[in-house]
């Protein structure tokens, strides 16, 4: 046994025997006052209830959340650490915009994910997330990165995925589509944000160093952050052992992969001082001034981060619900076909029913279910829930996206037409033509609200529409599963289908 599994054992039989010890013990008024909260105790408050639901968070969050009159719960810790999870979009918006300079993302956050993240945009708040904000923002606003990125995701989707998919449903193969997406994002967010290949969707499948490196920083850091005794990884840190020790030597890698990267493209730059309009963001950053090596990295492993799992994660979720509802694939198909082979970015805008599907795939199964920010000094959230300075507050996507008070009594049903209303042309309704209507940010907070609303937001579902349509056109994805079978929805920083989602893919008569 190592010393720290030892240390987590004997951690565990205090616990326990403290938890024995005090069983008797007064809850605390939330607790007791609400029967669907856990018993919190002194010392340890609800940490015992917080391991054993530790495998299924998002779940046993989402239900307490559900559970709550107000939609908001407050967990008491260890050693007294409260925090405040809500699913109110009243408190959302207070949060994230009425209050936003009170919530930020907190030096607990920034410490958790620095490793990782260094002083990338998602992990600093003030000035300097101010900075790389307007920064990105402006980029991300020209309409020459926009023809790139169609370049890119239309590349990949015709001289990679397409054929992979082709040879597998000449073959009656079963394909791991989960992995398929998350190839196609990272080759895709890799040439967008670095101008770099990995080559990771090839028909062999293989395994790239940068994305595997890539993905255990991501697990590692995230466990960091919903650790129930975070002393045990400050340990290990300390120690320099187990997952820690794979963190450095993981972070450190990447790290020296992106400044080799900009170095080359220094040396390009400067070679070619003359900027070409179809080309990555980190060329704009460095041909913008900005040449520090440790900030652009930052900055690029940031949007490798949101543009890679989060896009996957969501067509992943989106073709499960395709499959188990036939009429709604039926009319997205229908919207498809009516549409050019590659359908230009603004025929891409006007599918109105295949944009619904997947806002209502994300609102089952969002990308990014929880995200906390920490109050800076002591507030009152409008439902009346007090917070204290230090306090983390997080908001719960997935949980908001089940309470019926939000979405009605049918909320479990995967229901395009709640986004829709019928369009009408020289006064008569058109049947089977819609017209998008979406939701306020604080009711379907999927791409964040306020100031840190995603950048990325238009990029992500032009990549969604291009793929669905590449793939739903030709094939008809059918999952390798027995009737009956519920895939489970497991979180890290982002969203993933345990274990993956097999599936064949049935090549579609013309």
């Amino acid at each position: 046994m190592s010393i720290i599994e030892l240390l987590a054992s004997i951690s565990l039989l205090v616990l326990s025997i403290f938890f024995y010890l005090t069983k008797n013990t007064r809850s605390r008024a939330s607790s007791k006052s609400d029967p669907d909260l856990p018993k919190s105790y002194p010392l340890i408050g609800s940490s015992v209830a917080i391991f054993a639901n530790r495998k299924r968070l998002i779940q046993w969050t989402s239900d307490l959340i559900r559970n709550s009159p107000s939609a908001t719960v407050v967990l008491h810790r260890f050693l007294d650490d409260s925090r405040v999870v809500t699913g109110d979009p009243a408190n959302v918006q207070h949060m994230l915009k009425t209050q936003f300079q009170n919530y930020e993302k907190g030096s607990k956050s920034r410490r958790d994910l620095f490793d990782f993240l260094g002083n990338g945009i998602f992990n600093i708040d003030g000035d300097s997330w101010k900075f790389q904000r307007q920064l990105s923002s402006h980029e991300f606003s020209t309409k020459s990165l926009r023809k790139f990125v169609e370049t890119v995701v239309d590349t990949e989707l015709s001289q990679r995925l397409i054929p992979i998919l082709s040879a597998a449903a000449a073959n009656n193969a079963v394909l791991d589509l989960q992995d398929i997406l998350q190839r196609f994002a990272f080759d895709n967010i890799c040439k967008i944000a670095f101008g770099y290949d990995p080559a990771y969707l090839l028909p062999g499948l293989p395994e790239a160093e940068f994305a595997k490196t890539f993905d255990e920083a991501a697990k590692i850091s995230s466990g960091r952050l919903i650790s129930a005794f975070p002393y045990l990884w400050k340990i290990k840190s300390f120690l320099n052992i187990g997952s820690e020790k794979r963190l450095k030597e993981a972070s450190s890698q990447l790290r020296e992969f992106a400044k080799n990267i900009i170095k080359e493209k220094k040396q390009q730059i400067s070679k070619n001082s003359s900027l070409e309009s179809d080309v990555d963001l980190l060329s704009r950053f460095l041909s913008s001034g900005h040449s520090d090596e440790d900030f652009v990295t930052d900055i690029v492993i940031s949007f490798i981060l949101a543009g890679r799992d989060t896009t996957s994660a969501a067509l992943t979720w989106y073709f499960w619900l395709l499959s188990q509802n036939q009429e709604v694939e039926k009319e997205v198909l229908r919207e498809i076909k009516e549409k050019s082979e590659s359908p230009v970015y603004e025929e891409v805008k006007d599918m109105a029913y295949t944009h619904a599907s997947l806002c209502e795939s994300m609102r089952l199964y969002p990308p990014v279910p929880v995200d906390s920010k920490v109050a800076q000094r002591d507030d009152v959230l409008p439902d009346g829930t007090v917070v204290k300075k230090g306090m983390r507050v997080s908001y719960h996507p997935y949980a908001m996206g089940r309470l019926e008070l939000l979405w009605g009594s049918d909320w479990e049903k995967f229901r395009p037409e709640r986004w829709l209303e019928s369009a009408t042309t020289d006064g008569a309704n058109k049947v089977g033509k819609w017209r998008f209507v979406g939701r306020d940010p604080y009711t379907y907070p999927v791409f964040q609200a306020g100031p840190r609303i995603c950048l990325g937001k238009d990029m992500a579902f032009l990549q969604m529409k291009r793929v669905v349509a590449g793939i739903l056109r030709r094939f008809k994805v059918a999952p390798v599963a027995e009737d009956g079978f519920e895939p489970v929805f497991v979180a890290y920083l982002t969203s993933k289908m345990k274990g993956g989602f097999p599936v064949r893919f049935e090549k579609r008569d013309d």
